[in-house]
């Protein structure tokens, strides 16, 4: 048996129980966590008040949903820029998320330069090092720098390359004296500043995961219009092939990506690493960077913005409730004393793993009878449970707590498992974690087909079976 079910639905949490009670008792609408998709939307009326929390991937949908599902249209004007033209059937969405802003939109280029050889500082060799130490690690300490060094070779690389003219010392020099450096030495910086005289050629981490940090609005509009110049800024970026190092800087993330599972599979990162760091930030940072919309949903994103279909929350959105009114409140650190008010609220995101929640009736029942486990993880000072089904790293066999060991003939990949190889950051010659598993998984299958074969084989004489 191959379990491959794909994402997984589960049923709500304590505190989404508690926003469904409240919907109810006065009348309002909530949706949980879900496929935006599956989603049963025709209770919002036009003109209410939606509160998104999310702007990722399902925000895009939902928006779209909400939107020209309902009848709207898109008008391209001379300049290029487009107006949302509404139907009158749209509800009115504020949205808002941890960072704040929409992913950056996908790359519309291909790289101007040659591929840049990887992995050169977080491959194989990086994480038997690692391995060899013999400790526990945590990823941000301990990994990330060598992680952030790995991408940015392949930003640097695709930039001294295909944009010489916006470097200041040769490539071989300016390599020489990256390999050498860790990447939070105050050498590198200083590296960076002379070789790379522009500062929008820099690849600066803590200012792409949290573009809002330090910033205050005195009013809501005054981030409006903050928010509209970021986003028609990240599109355009993502569609000039000026910028391709953007692109270096991507495959190098994948390829980042590829050496991760090796880790998780020894054991080596602390439960706290795993929960915070790799399950938590890291997961997130990755997508935000590279699995964003392509760039005409943020296009038709700003057109609905001016149109005063969506509005944006800021960042930390915190959602609460008041009775009095009977409605949803968010507010955000971004906008300081300013609360939104909203009648119905979304979370736009989906469901995180949960066997103990999990709506796929197959997995809860073998959940229930113990044949199969979820994934725990302890050290001294924390115990981290992931909601993954626990696999056998190197074949993906569902770990039987009756047998103590792999079963046999079960075998689980993908999103649901605690490999973490999920298909959809894979991309050709990558050689992606999804790859790899789904080769072990299938050679896996053929051998103990093949045994069954060989069992049945000899077990017959001129087709009358024998004792075996």
């Amino acid at each position: 048996m191959v379990l491959a079910q794909g994402h997984l639905g589960s049923t709500p949490t304590t505190e989404h129980r508690g926003h469904a009670a409240f919907a109810l008792r006065h009348g309002r609408f909530h949706l949980p966590p879900e496929f935006s998709a599956d989603a049963d939307l025709s209770r919002l009326r036009p003109g209410e008040h939606v509160l998104l929390r999310g702007f990722g991937l399902a925000f895009i949908d939902l928006m779209a949903l909400l939107t020209e599902g309902r009848g709207g249209t898109y008008r391209t004007e001379a300049d290029g820029t487009l107006t949302y033209l509404p139907s009158g059937r749209e509800p009115v969405l504020h949205v808002g998320s941890r960072r704040g802003v929409p992913y950056h939109s996908k790359t519309r280029y291909r790289l101007q330069g040659p591929r840049p050889p990887l992995p050169r500082h977080f491959g194989p060799e990086a994480v038997d090092a690692l391995l060899a130490e013999g400790r526990p690690l945590d990823l941000r300490c301990d990994v990330w720098p060598m992680m952030a060094k790995e991408i940015g070779f392949g930003h640097y690389h695709e930039l001294f390359h295909a944009h010489p003219e916006r470097t200041a010392l040769p490539w071989a020099d300016f390599i020489a004296a990256y390999d050498r450096l860790g990447w939070y030495d105050d050498d590198m910086a200083a590296l960076v500043a002379t070789a790379v005289p522009d500062p929008a050629d820099h690849l600066d981490f803590e200012a792409l995961d949290h573009p809002l940090d330090g910033l205050a609005f005195p009013t809501a509009d005054a981030l409006q219009e903050h928010l509209r110049e970021h986003i028609a800024g990240d599109v355009a970026r993502r569609e000039d092939p000026e910028f391709s190092a953007d692109l270096g800087a991507f495959l190098a993330l994948l390829s980042v990506y590829g050496q991760l599972p090796r880790l998780v599979a020894a054991g080596r990162l602390t439960a706290r690493s795993v929960a915070e760091r790799l399950d938590g930030w890291w997961h997130g940072f990755f997508s935000f960077l590279v699995s964003g919309p392509p760039g005409f949903r943020l296009r038709q994103l700003l057109a609905l913005s001016r149109a005063g279909i969506v509005h944006f929350l800021g960042a930390d959105v915190r959602i609460g409730t008041d009775e009095s009114t009977g409605t949803f409140t968010a507010t955000s650190s971004t906008v300081p004393g300013h609360i939104t008010h909203a009648t119905a609220l979304i979370e736009a995101y989906l469901p995180g793993p949960s066997l103990d929640r999990t709506e796929d009736p197959l997995l809860r029942d073998l959940h229930r009878t113990g044949a199969l486990t979820e994934e725990i993880i302890t050290d001294p000072t924390h115990i981290h449970r992931s909601g993954l089904l626990a696999v056998s790293p190197a074949d993906g066999h569902l770990v039987d707590p009756s047998l103590g060991s792999p079963h046999p003939r079960r075998i689980a990949l993908g999103a649901p498992t605690n490999s973490r190889a999920v298909a959809a950051f894979a991309r050709p010659r990558t050689n992606a974690p999804a790859f790899r598993q789904n080769d072990s998984v299938a050679r896996a299958t053929l051998r103990a087909l093949s045994t069954t074969e060989a069992k049945t084989a000899t077990s017959e004489v001129d087709g009358r079976p024998l004792s075996v």
